[in-house]
């Protein structure tokens, strides 16, 4: 016996609702690529996805359990611009990294709130901001004025 059209179309959209729904864990990969922060400690690679599109920098890490040591997530805005940053829906605690167009580290945001929703602002223009594992910026010593190498950043 067939089910009923409206039944069908009841059946097909509640699978397609379920199937969204269970997208809403980590999104898939953005591109992955390296970059380097040199420090007054010396110089440091770190494996980032690279979030370009609107909902890469969206969902961002929010869902994740887990970042291991030496990855992370680099948010490019294509243009410097203020911005904010918030942890809704992120489980674990990060450092948000500000970084300006000619790629040095305006602001750091260390050990974030997880779940927060209270705004992380960049304190400025920037052009990209990556998060990393919390205790990051304090364990190799990144500080404002740092510079990082990336294909987005102009080096003067």
């Amino acid at each position: 016996m067939q089910p009923h059209p409206i039944t069908r179309a009841v059946l097909t959209v509640s699978a397609l609702v379920f199937l969204a729904l269970c997208r809403v864990g980590p999104a898939a990969a953005a591109e992955e690529q390296t970059l380097e922060i040199v420090s007054r400690t010396g110089v440091h690679t770190f494996t980032v996805e690279f979030a370009v599109t609107d909902e890469e920098r969206q969902q961002g890490l929010m869902f994740r359990r887990e970042l291991p040591e030496g990855q992370g997530m680099l948010f490019d805005f294509h243009r410097e611009q203020s911005t904010n940053f918030w942890m809704k829906n992120t489980y674990i605690s990060l450092d948000m990294i500000f970084i300006r167009g000619d790629g040095r580290v305006l602001r750091v945001a260390e050990n974030t709130v997880p779940l927060s929703e209270a705004l992380v602002p960049s304190g400025g223009p920037v052009r990209a901001v990556l998060e990393v594992i919390a205790g990051t910026a304090k364990k190799i010593g990144i500080e404002p004025g740092d510079r990082v190498a990336h294909s987005i950043f102009n080096a003067r």
